[in-house]
C-alpha cells in the first residue's frame, strides 16, 4: 500500500467548493486489476478503505485540508482486512495525520 498526502489547494476546486473556510479531507483509493481481476473484490476493499479512513480522519479534523491518495499494490494480502487496515493505519501515522 502506497500513501500520498498533498496539502490541498483551493484554486484546484469548483467556483461554489471554494470560499469555504475548512475543506474536508478528500480521499481517493486506487486498486489495480493486478490485485483483483473481479471487480466486486476490487470495489468491496475501496469502500472498505474509505470508511476506515472516514473514521480515523473524523477523529483527527485538524487534518481536514489534505489530499489523500492509496494506492493498493499488486500481490497485497487481500484476504485479510485487518491487516490492510493496520498498514492503513500505520501509514497515517507516519505521515502525522494520526497518532
Amino acid at each position: 500500500m502506497v500513501l500520498r498526502v498533498v496539502k490541498a489547494d483551493p484554486q484546484l476546486l469548483k467556483a461554489p467548493h471554494r470560499n469555504r473556510k475548512s475543506l474536508a479531507c478528500r480521499c481517493a483509493v486506487v486498486i489495480s486489476s493486478k490485485v483483483s481481476k473481479r471487480a466486486v473484490i476490487r470495489n468491496r476493499l475501496r469502500r472498505r478503505l474509505h470508511d476506515h479512513l472516514r473514521h480515523r480522519l473524523e477523529i483527527a479534523s485538524e487534518h481536514a485540508n489534505y489530499w489523500l491518495l492509496i494506492r493498493l499494490k499488486p500481490g497485497s494480502s487481500t484476504t485479510e482486512s485487518s491487516l490492510l487496515l493496520e498498514e492503513c493505519d500505520r501509514l497515517l501515522h507516519q505521515a502525522g495525520l494520526f497518532s
